[in-house]
């Protein structure tokens, strides 16, 4: 069994994404997936299962759509791809609750940082499915404008490093 972190993307607490922790955590284990635990009301599932990870995008996305009646994106990692893209966090310096990852299907492409506009001093580095975002003034006040993101979903590095940690013990078990 393998562990994986599935990031929904545009999930939340109210409003037209509204999604329940402990549905997804029932449409995940419906889907035949194991272990199945969520960390706050944001999208974010950790689980086992013996399928790769583009069945497990396909399942979970499919699972999603008959339930909230719309396509949910989905960013799928295994515990080791996760870990790997924390620690290839550029940006140590920068306080972790305003540094964000944002987590795409495939490499972002190779003019993402130049075609960025980023007017607030925001810092920009490419992982390999992954951009890695400082946000100087904080993230509420930016006007940070990043196309090759419109498909991710972003986490700050604080929950990354804690869902880290949870795919991990999932690993262990």
């Amino acid at each position: 069994m393998t562990a994986y972190v599935a990031l929904l993307r545009a999930v939340n607490v109210g409003g037209s994404g509204a999604l329940a922790m402990a549905e997804l955590r029932r449409l995940c284990e419906a889907a035949g997936f194991a272990a199945v635990r969520t960390y706050i009301a944001s999208g974010n599932v950790v689980f086992t299962s013996a399928l790769d990870a583009a069945a497990v995008k396909r399942r979970l996305e499919a699972a999603l759509h008959d339930a909230m009646g719309r396509e949910v994106g989905v960013a799928v990692r295994t515990a080791a791809e996760l870990a790997a893209a924390l620690r290839a966090s550029p940006f140590a310096d920068a306080p972790p609750s305003t540094t964000v990852i944002i987590f795409l299907d495939a490499a972002p492409p190779a003019d993402t940082i130049e075609r960025a506009v980023a007017p607030d001093g925001e810092r920009l580095a490419l992982g390999e499915r992954e951009i890695h975002v400082a946000y100087g003034a904080g993230m509420g006040r930016s006007r940070l404008r990043l196309p090759a993101a419109a498909g991710g979903t972003a986490r700050n590095v604080n929950t990354v490093a804690k869902l880290v940690a949870m795919a991990a013990q999932a690993a262990a078990e």
